[in-house]
């Protein structure tokens, strides 16, 4: 019979999700699912109000960030990406060949009124498996 999983909290030295009782990601044995990542700054303020690709880069670097328990971009097998413009999907599509790397990850891309604050217009969640990166073919 296998171990049984148990589910750890991950999260980084200043936590922005902490007010709002939920995780920045869970890990379960290898696998991480991490919360949607914004382009907020570790108090919580946006950055690049009006700017889609800066605020894409900041949510970027927030996923790395929380991937640094053991993880990287290269592990990241599923992501969902919430737009409030689907305008942007080009730029979505640039970010995506600088971000990640072949074979890229499966991918939900939704529009949305919305986001959790009103400047917010990009937010990444995403599922990685720890160590998947190392197993990519090249090529």
């Amino acid at each position: 019979m296998p171990a049984a999983l148990t589910m750890q909290r991950v999260r980084t030295d200043m936590d922005p999700f902490e007010p709002f009782a939920l995780s920045q990601a869970i890990a379960l044995g290898d696998w991480l699912f991490v919360s949607g990542q914004a382009a907020l700054d570790a108090q919580g303020n946006v950055i690049g109000a009006g700017d889609f690709v800066r605020q894409a880069k900041c949510a970027f670097a927030n996923l790395q960030q929380v991937l640094q328990a053991g993880a990287s971009l290269d592990d990241v097998v599923k992501v969902t990406l919430f737009l409030t413009d689907m305008g942007h999907f080009p730029d979505v599509v640039e970010l995506r060949r600088r971000y990640f790397h072949p074979p890229y990850p499966a991918d939900s891309i939704v529009e949305v009124k919305a986001l959790a604050l009103p400047d917010l217009m990009f937010e990444i969640e995403a599922i990685a498996v720890r160590g998947a990166g190392a197993a990519k073919a090249t090529g």
